[in-house]
């Protein structure tokens, strides 16, 4: 296992980087390169999420994208940016995002690397209007073909073979929070001198919380387990720490980050309106189900880990149960009643 120095609180993320390249000898930079890329496109994201109001960005384009959803004018300005702003680095061989039907091949006119970026562009994009948190979220895969063109088989890995996983929320700071299996890291964007400093360094998820976060909306067409679980999380248990308190933005970046931060579990479960869950797995659940992991918690379909479920389809959803380890398992053995 690579030596990696214990991060310094203060780091900006390039020397951050950087310290985890030395680890690696045989490291050329492209990992590191595309974590600036990134870097780069939130930055330019945060900005016009900031100027939204004062920019025309606000209310939507008229679209509608692949999973039947109306797509918001930052929805499109940040999908853009994000392939923009990796696709002529020459780190990443094809990319997939929640916006696009297929997976986006790279120009023949740039380099092609190695790496496969998957990302959903804004996640939350129905709460951009009224000014609550969003998020950017991202995987990274290596890829599994030997020749020609990568394709649809590079893209559809379990969660356990992400190399990096993250997210950048836009919320009262910016933070850039990602693991590359060494822990979890969270960088906060300085917007006067436009660098992310390390804030938050190697972040461990409380075994224990005392908030669930679900959309208690949907309960008219959870299955009774469902409703069963989330009864008993609401019904007092001194003894075992309940009641718990409600909590539920509606934005899964912001739920995940505090349920990161404070404990807890967060659910959307699968229903009789969408039986196969409503999370997008490779854009959504393994790589928050990567992050849990490295901060001690867990993420399950309910039925499995969520990093070990094989995708067969580009947009594939799943149920997702995440977050304290002790709080998951009890999700868990309550729902196999």
């Amino acid at each position: 296992m690579a030596d990696i120095r214990k991060p310094e609180y203060g780091s900006t993320l390039d020397r951050f980087l950087l310290e985890a390249q030395r680890a690696f000898p045989d490291a050329k930079g492209e990992f590191t390169q595309l974590f600036q890329q990134l870097a780069l496109a939130g930055k330019i994201i945060a900005s016009r999420v900031n100027q939204a109001g004062l920019a025309g960005l606000l209310g939507h384009t008229g679209k509608v994208n692949v999973q039947g959803e109306t797509v918001q004018k930052l929805d499109e300005f940040a999908n853009d940016t994000l392939i923009r702003a990796l696709e002529g680095g020459g780190q990443v061989c094809l990319m997939a995002s929640e916006e696009n039907d297929d997976p986006i091949p790279i120009p023949t006119r740039y380099p092609k690397g190695k790496y496969v970026l998957m990302f959903d562009p804004l996640d939350g994009s129905t709460n951009i209007d009224v000014n609550i948190s969003i998020g950017t979220i991202f995987s990274v895969h290596k890829r599994v073909s030997e020749d020609g063109e990568p394709g649809l088989a590079d893209c559809l890995q379990p969660g356990r073979m992400q190399l990096a996983a993250g997210y950048i929320i836009y919320g009262s700071s910016c933070m850039f929070v990602f693991t590359t299996g060494h822990g979890v890291h969270g960088f906060t964007l300085d917007p006067t001198v436009g660098e992310f400093f390390l804030s938050h360094p190697d972040i461990k998820m409380p075994e224990r919380g005392k908030i669930y976060s679900v959309n208690e909306g949907n309960e008219a067409v959870w299955d009774d387990d469902v409703r069963s679980w989330v009864d008993w999380l609401k019904t007092p248990d001194k003894a075992q720490g309940r009641p718990y308190s409600s909590r539920y933005i509606g934005t899964l970046v912001a739920d995940f980050h505090r349920t990161l931060m404070k404990g807890g579990v967060f659910a959307y479960p699968a229903d009789k309106k969408n039986k196969n869950g409503k999370l997008r797995l490779l854009y959504e659940a393994a790589p928050m189900a990567f992050l849990a992991a490295q901060a001690g918690g867990l993420a399950s379909t309910g039925k499995q880990p969520v990093l070990d479920v094989t995708p067969t389809e580009l947009h594939q959803r799943v149920p997702l149960f995440i977050g304290s380890k002790l709080d998951v398992e009890d999700a868990i053995a309550r729902l196999a009643r």
